[in-house]
């Protein structure tokens, strides 16, 4: 049981951008309901004070369906959500199989249609609530070289999100996306965003008054570290 309170939800929060997100919502005063892939994730066995791991396959419809419906009925609700599930991958064109295709996309996009679906019908019924999906410059800017498959899905996600604020902004929904350039935890270095700073950008847009339009594409793209 969560308790009474409404939640955030944070996908691929076994990854390290998802404990991030998870101390940055708990930090804030926010229960979160973890999802992770496996049961054998570090967050299961030891979840930190504010945390609960779900143990979800978010490729798979009805493990979806049933997770989001669990944690709606165990909590007062679904307030704030952030999609950070994905994975990278590159290779040439000619030489992408459609199995290398259907990987990515379903990791990319597949995984953000079946969660920001739940999501969004979890917060409507309590009454609206905060929807952040992250992608990438790839899908923002422009498609690059050797990452079709990549490119194509955060592009597509990126639509998905638009969609989302369109049809159900009237009802109380925000949907925004966060497009980061390269990512750069503790010990990497170059271009790119700081993962504390993306992720506590991420939780501000998951939350009230932020000012950023409903259905906004807000880039962090960093300097040199």
């Amino acid at each position: 049981m969560i308790g009474s309170e409404r939640v955030a939800v944070v996908t691929g929060a076994g990854g390290r951008l998802g404990r991030l997100l998870c101390a940055e919502f708990v930090r804030r005063g926010r229960p979160v309901a973890a999802f992770v892939r496996s049961a054998s994730d570090p967050l299961v066995s030891g979840p930190d004070p504010g945390v609960r791991p779900v143990v979800c396959d978010l490729t798979d419809e009805r493990a979806v369906t049933a997770a989001f419906a669990r944690v709606a009925r165990e909590s007062g609700g679904i307030a704030q959500f952030v999609h950070a599930a994905g994975a990278w991958g590159m290779s040439p064109l000619v030489d992408t199989s459609l199995e290398a295709w259907r990987a990515l996309v379903d990791v990319n996009l597949t995984t953000a249609f079946l969660s920001l679906r739940e999501a969004t019908r979890h917060a409507l019924v309590a009454g609206g609530g905060h929807l952040v999906a992250i992608a990438a410059r790839q899908g923002v800017d422009g498609g690059a070289a050797e990452q079709g498959a990549y490119s194509a899905a955060k592009g597509g996600l990126v639509r998905l999100v638009e969609a989302i604020a369109a049809e159900h902004g009237h009802a109380g929904l925000v949907a925004r996306v966060v497009a980061p350039s390269m990512v750069l935890f503790d010990g990497t270095s170059g271009s790119g965003v700081r993962a504390d700073e993306l992720a506590k950008r991420c939780v501000d847009l998951a939350s009230p008054g932020d000012p950023a339009p409903n259905g906004s594409v807000v880039r962090l793209y960093g300097t040199s570290a």
